[in-house]
């Protein structure tokens, strides 16, 4: 059984290809920028070189490309969108265009692509017109296809060095805000959307869904498995939230998985997600921004979550995301007298280096950046259980 994992983030898009026949440590793996940032080289090159842009395809996520696109237009830039496109920015399409891009239909960005506009019909698609000297050269637009997932350049990838691009089943993860209704915090959208799965069955695998089994305000991971229908349609999909699938993996670490009790801490570039385990069992968990957080806040919060202390509002008013405890007096509850193991993964983990948690930097069969794909391995066999006891023994050695 072969599966491609891909796990994708803000700086990175981490690529696992699974073969159970072989042994894990064997498997191909791919540390490769992530998908915004390669949007966000292509704008910013746009930009250096005095081109608009035109951009098509789904969601994807946002963050650097959010930014450079911000700059392209600080810098007087032209940009259009396809509505699909657009909503990478803000599910506010209203809010899109105030930024000053203009959002088009589909068959006016066909027509750009090709160059069957005059001047005048392109001065006419947007409030803000382009420059004339660019109007009258349409093929000076950039165009820039937003997506998440690759297959086509995976593939190229792996034939590059002589490996199959068939798989048996594809597992993928990203981080999805949610698309939230107006006047609501996208940061407590978010955050609602992990209490609900907990909820609703308290396990880090509840966060694995089947792809039409997403729920609807899920659109970046409905685009993300959508594009992947249309790239390959007759391969079984998984799919897992990239924070627990970061945990999932880490508890495929032996020494964290021989712990009675867990404090995984996933610090992705943009992402600090914590949960407090019982192996899959979830007493507790918070989610905050990286990059909002001194090493001083990761521990004070890591340390009163284990403790039941930490309030939601200490989380979400330091433009975190928030605090949920699904079973508070467990926090407590050291039958052992043991503290639990404090387990960190992530390509911020450096930022613990020396701390007073003595974290241990967990390194699921030997690869710490890799984390999040043996969690989304785990979500597949979920998903698909005619395959999980072949990934659970190959995962098991």
């Amino acid at each position: 059984m072969r599966i491609l994992a891909v796990d994708m983030g803000t700086g990175t898009q981490d690529i696992l290809l699974f073969d159970s026949g072989e042994p894990i440590e064997n498997s191909i793996k791919m540390v490769m920028p992530s998908a915004t940032q390669v949007a966000a080289g292509r704008i910013r090159r746009a930009t250096a070189a005095g081109r608009g842009l035109l951009l098509t395809g789904v969601i994807q996520g946002g963050g650097p490309c959010h930014w450079a696109l911000n700059d392209h237009l600080a810098a007087g830039g032209a940009a259009y969108a396809t509505a699909e496109a657009a909503k990478t920015f803000d599910d506010d399409l209203a809010q899109v265009a105030r930024m000053g891009v203009r959002v088009i239909d589909e068959a006016d960005a066909e027509a750009l692509r090709h160059e069957r506009h005059s001047p005048a019909q392109v001065h006419g698609m947007g409030v803000r017109p382009i420059p004339w000297d660019e109007a009258q050269r349409p093929h000076l637009l950039e165009h820039v296809e937003l997506r998440d997932l690759d297959l086509g350049a995976i593939r190229a990838a792996l034939a590059a060095f002589d490996v199959s691009g068939d798989f048996d089943g594809l597992a993928l993860g990203c981080l999805d805000h949610g698309a939230a209704p107006p006047n609501y915090s996208d940061r407590l959208f978010r955050f609602d959307h992990l209490r609900r799965v907990v909820e609703a069955r308290n396990d880090l695998l509840a966060f694995a869904y089947a792809p039409d089994a997403l729920p609807s305000y899920l659109t970046r991971a409905r685009s993300m498995v959508d594009t992947a229908r249309r790239q390959d349609a007759r391969t079984a999909i998984a799919f897992l939230d990239t924070g627990a699938a970061a945990a999932l993996g880490a508890l495929q670490d032996a020494k964290v998985a021989e712990a009675g009790e867990q404090l995984v801490l996933n610090l992705g570039n943009m992402h600090a997600l914590a949960f407090h385990l019982r192996g899959t069992r979830i007493i507790s968990l918070y989610e905050h921004h990286t990059g909002e957080l001194t090493r001083e806040q990761i521990e004070d919060f890591t340390l009163r979550l284990m403790a039941g202390t930490l309030p939601h509002e200490d989380v979400f008013g330091s433009k975190g995301h928030g605090v949920f405890y699904a079973d508070r007096g467990a926090a407590t509850e050291r039958g052992d007298g043991v503290a639990p193991i404090v387990a960190v993964t992530g390509p911020q983990r450096g930022k613990l280096r020396g701390s007073e948690l003595q974290p241990y930097f967990a390194t699921p069969h030997g690869d710490m950046m890799i984390s999040g794909c043996f969690g989304l391995l785990r979500a597949f066999g979920e998903v698909h259980p005619e395959a999980r006891d072949e990934i659970g023994r190959a995962l098991s050695g």
